[in-house]
């Protein structure tokens, strides 16, 4: 075992252990089935990392491959500390390593913490037809990592790829892809309210409902009802 874990597992915590997995559906059918928790949080998980951010890509890797979540939301954290850091070169192989290990980033928060700095961060000015491979994807965590890595994007004032993305997610069955889809649209009209609504007077009655609501959080209340009721 590596130091960095067994310095992981002293900070665990049962109780919260069996809170996490309750709250990350690791029943069976469920979508983080069989997932295990040491029960420490994401700020500690966090400074662990800022203390071993220099450790090899390949010890990094090997955590991310670990059954134990917060090893994997470990390994995450530091490569989004060692891309932030890094020059073009290793913030090329990071990119990649990201997309050859999509198997272990299996869960909403794992995507949610890292795709945008180290998914979105690179392809931004770049060929973005990948993340449109992505969406596209039979596995539910590589289509949450294309929407998601377009915040980098967004937070940058550029729309295009989340709108396109967005379109193409529109009938997705999983609830988590609506949830992302519709909090990427918040987070665009949050700068752009008119790019949002363009796209929802287009799209908003065939919008899963979830993806709807997710969307329009922040409208006013009286606009708001106007979507929900198919009346814009």
């Amino acid at each position: 075992m590596l130091e960095i874990q067994k310095q992981l597992r002293r900070r665990g915590n049962k109780k919260k252990a069996k809170i996490l997995q309750r709250f990350f559906k690791t029943g069976l059918g469920e979508y983080g089935h069989g997932d295990r928790f040491l029960g420490v949080t994401v700020p500690v998980i966090r400074k662990i990392a800022e203390q071993h951010k220099d450790i090899p890509l390949p010890c990094s890797i090997r955590l991310l491959k670990s059954t134990i979540h917060e090893e994997r939301v470990l390994a995450l954290c530091i490569l989004v500390v060692q891309y932030k850091k890094s020059d073009t070169i290793k913030r090329k192989r990071i990119y990649e390593l990201y997309l050859e290990n999509t198997r272990w980033i299996n869960n909403w928060d794992l995507v949610d913490l890292t795709a945008p700095h180290i998914v979105g961060a690179y392809l931004f000015n770049k060929d973005t037809r990948v993340l449109m491979r992505l969406a596209k994807s039979r596995m539910l965590w590589e289509r949450r990592i294309a929407i998601v890595s377009t915040f980098y994007f967004i937070r940058h004032n550029s729309f295009n790829e989340t709108l396109t993305i967005a379109a193409l997610l529109l009938y997705d069955k999983e609830d988590l892809i609506h949830k992302a889809v519709g909090w990427m649209l918040r987070e665009v009209g949050k700068r752009d309210v008119d790019c949002e609504e363009q796209f929802l007077r287009e799209y908003y009655k065939k919008m899963p409902r979830t993806m709807l609501r997710y969307a329009i959080e922040r409208f006013p209340e009286r606009k708001r009802q106007a979507y929900l009721k198919g009346n814009v």
